[in-house]
């Protein structure tokens, strides 16, 4: 196998064809088997993921090439995703450290964080974001990269998930403007207050966590579920936001294919469900003012859960 593979595409197409001929689930930031197995190749070489196309001729080691096989090996007989193998992934086209403390960044806020969420902040003062329920701590450092006059806190409940967000805080060098709170939803942030708060809450429902593919069961199950319609902790959120957010404040948050159980819950709550390039992903923005406005029937519906 070694002799017959030697250049950075072969391991590429090897790879690619490996994974499509093994039946992969791909949903942890690519959606098909060549993206994954660049992924896999080029992370495990230490090379950029824009890697001129000059340089797939490159041939790899021989230490290289067993590594990089027993990659793909292991991807195929263990479902491991592609970002705990290499131990790195991208976000918002920003490099992340990534293992099994959280659930591997692949949001769609990616590209609201890259837009300037437009055109939501473009008469909105922002000065303090919240990253609500943080995992690798993807959302909210990009946050801070993009925007360099805000101050960012980043929350979780997970002490595996904020120690990996820290590392994460001191690879991409923010540690003045971002900070890890340990904190479940705004318990442990009482007295703050945000212009904007931004989540990927756990919204996976128990039947569809049991069905799910392999792949996810290496990610930590609190990342993922939220009772039996996936909006346990959303609705939570929903009746807490408008304490932490400013008079002019915005949550924006994601809640997948849970989003027709959320309307069919709120049918007056005016959820504004965002466009993406690929159409509506599930991601809802609702102002501060309307959550005030509604907040007896969110109070009720949370109440009737209890």
């Amino acid at each position: 196998m070694t002799s017959e593979l030697s250049s950075i595409i072969d391991f590429i197409r090897y790879g690619a064809s490996r994974f499509s001929a093994a039946g992969l689930t791909f949903g942890h930031s690519h959606d098909n088997p060549i993206d994954e197995a660049t992924h896999l190749v080029l992370a495990a070489l230490h090379l950029p993921p824009d890697l001129p196309p000059a340089y797939g001729a490159g041939k790899l080691t021989t230490d290289e090439r067993e590594k990089v096989l027993a990659l793909i090996e292991k991807r195929i007989t263990e479902r491991v995703p592609v970002a705990y193998l290499v131990g790195e992934t991208w976000f918002a086209g920003l490099k992340f450290k990534s293992d099994r403390r959280a659930l591997v960044p692949r949001s769609p806020i990616a590209e609201l964080i890259e837009g300037g969420f437009h055109p939501w902040l473009e008469e909105r003062h922002v000065e303090r974001a919240l990253d609500l329920c943080t995992g690798s701590g993807c959302i909210g450092i990009a946050m801070a990269e993009y925007n360099p006059h805000w101050q960012v806190d980043i929350v979780d409940i997970s002490d595996d998930a904020l120690s990996l967000a820290n590392e994460n805080i001191i690879y991409q060098h923010v540690e003045e403007r971002v900070r890890a709170v340990k904190s479940d939803l705004f318990g442990g942030i009482k007295d703050e207050v945000y212009d904007l708060i931004v989540s990927n809450p756990p919204y996976v429902t128990n039947d569809e966590y049991a069905a799910m593919p392999a792949e996810y069961s290496h990610e930590p199950v609190l990342g993922l579920t939220s009772g039996d319609d996936g909006l346990d902790i959303t609705l939570r959120m929903l009746d807490e936001a408008a304490d932490h957010l400013s008079e002019d404040g915005l949550l924006i948050v994601e809640v997948g294919d849970s989003e027709h159980a959320l309307v069919n819950l709120l049918p007056r709550v005016p959820f504004v469900w965002l466009e993406f390039k690929v159409g509506q992903m599930g991601i809802f923005a609702l102002e501060r003012r309307d959550l005030v406005a509604h907040a007896a029937e969110i109070a009720a519906v949370r109440a009737a859960r209890n």
